[in-house]
């Protein structure tokens, strides 16, 4: 009894410490497969390559109830000094490492793309500009509203305009908010906490569905 009391405090820690250790295990293991699978894909990779996973955000299972589709966030890939980035409109408008990026995201899981005339039409000079029209977005803030302003700016809307303004592309097509489907009460409750009573209805939205099936693109992973 004596050596159980005496042990007693040190279980207690121990199962106290368990949850943030289990955390940390699981962090170190995904972080683990995450580098190991962009070691892999690394020599497919090409500048202007778009990249799409299902998000962990609050949003996302209201972005993917409204587009019917698993994917909800979206983000640009450029090699820099050697590594792969993923310029991404996020809480700003930033980049982060590409194994980070894959390690965020549900399960690992994503899937490339690419413009499907890129040897052509991907010149270094329209690289330049690609990147260039998206600079001029880095530490804009993330659009909650999904509004097509500059001002603020989504994920794929990003995306959508660094094309449109480099190469004279638009990959996917244009919606409004009234063709997504509103239907799910969680699609519904994130409406009204989002907009209240006035749902901007018509308002013009690219969503990461769209993009990721547009013709326009191959798949590259």
């Amino acid at each position: 009894m004596r050596r159980f009391l005496f042990l007693l405090p040190l279980l207690l820690v121990a199962y106290l410490a368990y949850p943030r250790l289990h955390r940390r295990f699981v962090r170190y293991q995904t972080s683990r497969a995450a580098n190991q699978t962009v070691a892999d894909i690394t020599p497919r990779l090409r500048n202007g390559d778009l990249i799409f996973q299902t998000s962990q955000s609050a949003q996302s299972q209201a972005i993917q109830l409204a587009t019917h589709s698993v994917y909800s966030h979206c983000g640009i890939l450029f090699q820099k000094q050697g590594e792969w980035r993923v310029f991404e409109a996020v809480q700003p408008v930033s980049e982060t490492s590409l194994a980070a990026w894959v390690a965020r995201g549900k399960n690992g899981t994503f899937v490339v793309k690419r413009l499907r005339d890129a040897k052509t039409v991907l010149t270094p000079a329209a690289l330049r500009r690609l990147q260039a029209a998206g600079e001029q977005y880095r530490g804009r803030s993330y659009d909650l509203y999904f509004g097509w302003s500059d001002e603020r700016i989504y994920c794929s809307e990003l995306l959508w305009k660094m094309y449109r303004q480099a190469t004279g592309r638009e990959i996917g097509q244009l919606q409004t908010l009234r063709e997504f489907d509103l239907s799910n009460p969680s699609v519904q409750a994130k409406m009204r906490e989002r907009y209240g009573n006035k749902l901007p209805l018509n308002e013009r939205v690219i969503s990461p569905i769209r993009m990721l099936e547009s013709v326009e693109l191959v798949t590259v992973r």
